[in-house]
């Protein structure tokens, strides 16, 4: 009974009732599209960011995290294998032997930092193939190297070239070599693309004298939200007192940093829009209790009790919210559904400058369900915090002078 006066009550005056359940469609919309936009955003940041380089998660040896040199390595052996891929959610493992070495061509010398990898697995972290402007890539029995466009320039040496490094091994031993120069990869950032040589692993770990051990593997996961419960999963498998365990939050503290701030002023951009739709709802409640006052005290001199209409009228107010909130949400998906797959481009020359540092020139939009839901939990408890107006009034009603009015 209840339910059907709430809902007749509110087609009674039909241009009130729209007005506040556009308003609330209109706020809803407007929030998960802001939303979507902050979030996939900040994804696309975090994945660009851990592809680069470090993968969302890295296990090295303690130490060398502040300490980035080659005795610091480790064994990843079958079994410590067989444990990081069995955890739900690890798509992608890549081990690294990295390191620092002095290269010499002709009459150039520069130092370099030196990269043994799977040049498969390496690619399906760091898209480094599509990076290549000359010659072709490196497989896994590679006796040569793959160098930084920005070094070979500097080297003044080509593809097919002879390149000689010169460095210190795993435990202080020799380290001396000649590597043919198999293709020239060109990076985006210039620190980057004057310094990076690729090697396949196994050429690395021959050519510091370190067979079978390696500085660091980067994990590559489904989605950034399950890296502490992996980080948690992998702690438990590893012996702590010899590796240590990083997410990307660790790895990489500047983007975390630069996106909690940014999420801050998001955030606040959101409360100033639900401030405003706000004061257009509490004025169709003012309106609303203002113009029904002769209903009211009609209904409490028949009998009524204040409790049971104080109740209807937040039922009212609520199927209200709920017709504004789906509406809003119905309104919203299929738009953002759509960025999401066919995210927006920048034109071509702030995608030339984007492009620059490493960042894919597109602005992406979020699915997460999250975004729905927040934007709902936010407005109904916002229409039921205002509904408190309606509900004091009938409170302090005196039955006569409403009827009188």
């Amino acid at each position: 009974m209840y339910l059907t006066l709430a809902w007749r009550n509110i087609w009674r005056n039909k241009r009130r009732s729209l007005i506040t359940v556009f308003s609330i469609t209109f706020a809803v919309l407007l929030a998960c599209f802001m939303r979507s936009m902050q979030l996939g955003a900040y994804a696309r940041m975090i994945d660009n960011s851990v592809r680069f380089y470090t993968g969302y998660i890295q296990i090295h040896k303690s130490g060398y995290w502040t300490d980035k040199v080659i005795d610091n390595s480790f064994n990843y052996d079958l079994t410590l294998q067989n444990k990081v891929k069995a955890i739900e959610g690890v798509i992608l493992d890549v081990p690294r032997l990295e390191s620092f070495t002095l290269t010499s061509f002709r009459n150039q010398i520069k130092g370099a930092f030196v990269m043994g990898v799977d040049p498969q697995r390496e690619n399906e972290l760091t898209n480094v193939k599509d990076k290549i402007v000359e010659g072709g890539y490196l497989n896994q029995d590679d006796d040569g190297i793959a160098l930084a466009e920005g070094l070979a320039e500097y080297l003044k040496i080509k593809v097919g070239d002879t390149l000689t490094l010169l460095s210190q091994g795993y435990h202080g031993a020799n380290a001396a070599g000649l590597f043919p120069v198999r293709c020239i990869i060109k990076f985006s950032l210039p620190q980057q693309n004057n310094s990076v040589i690729y090697m396949a692993l196994p050429s690395a770990q021959w050519f510091y004298a370190a067979p079978d051990l390696i500085t660091s593997v980067s994990l590559l996961i489904d989605t950034p939200d399950n890296t502490d419960r992996i980080v948690a999963e992998l702690k438990s498998h590893v012996n702590l007192d010899e590796l240590e365990v990083m997410g990307w939050h660790d790895l990489v503290p500047d983007l975390l940093q630069s996106i909690e701030l940014d999420n801050i002023s998001g955030k606040v951009m959101l409360w100033i829009l639900y401030l405003v739709i706000g004061f257009g709802m509490f004025g169709t409640y003012l309106m609303m209790t203002a113009e029904r006052q002769y209903e009211f005290g009609v209904m409490l001199a028949i009998g009524m009790r204040r409790m049971r209409l104080q109740a209807l009228i937040v039922l009212e107010i609520s199927i209200m919210t709920i017709l504004g909130v789906a509406q809003g949400i119905a309104l919203s998906l299929p738009l953002l559904t759509y960025f999401h797959y066919h995210p927006i481009v920048y034109g071509k020359e702030a995608a030339k400058a984007i492009e620059s540092f490493g960042v894919e020139a597109i602005y992406p939009f979020s699915l997460d369900l999250v975004i729905f839901t927040n934007q709902a939990y936010a407005i109904f408890i916002m229409a039921i915090i205002l509904s408190a107006y309606p509900v004091w009034s009938i409170y302090r009603m005196k039955v006569v002078e409403s009827m009188r009015a």
